[in-house]
């Protein structure tokens, strides 16, 4: 299983906002694209948030193909998505991991 990993930091004033849009637009249309299998948002914790609050999200993938399948033909218009909506005030940090 290949876990897409994505970290990000939301400003004070427009965190909320962003939690309701990732739950109720932003995930479900990644799930639809028929790539990946769960996700999960997550407050991280014990962080200092002065600066903005941070945010974990985890989508699970069956394969590194199914991964960059995402990423080559849907990540490019997500991201323009989420930047259009929140311009700078979300930046986020990304990595992909392997369950073994």
């Amino acid at each position: 299983m290949i876990i897409y990993n994505i970290t990000l930091k939301a400003d004070h004033t427009v965190a909320d906002e962003w939690v309701g849009w990732m739950k109720t637009t932003h995930m479900p249309e990644l799930l639809q694209t028929g790539l990946f299998t769960d996700y999960r948002l997550c407050k991280l914790l014990e962080h200092d948030d002065a600066e903005g609050i941070t945010f974990v999200v985890q989508y699970y993938c069956d394969s590194m193909e199914d991964y960059h399948n995402y990423i080559n033909t849907h990540a490019p218009g997500m991201r323009t998505k989420m930047l259009g909506k929140f311009g700078d005030k979300v930046v986020a940090f990304r990595t992909v991991m392997e369950v073994l």
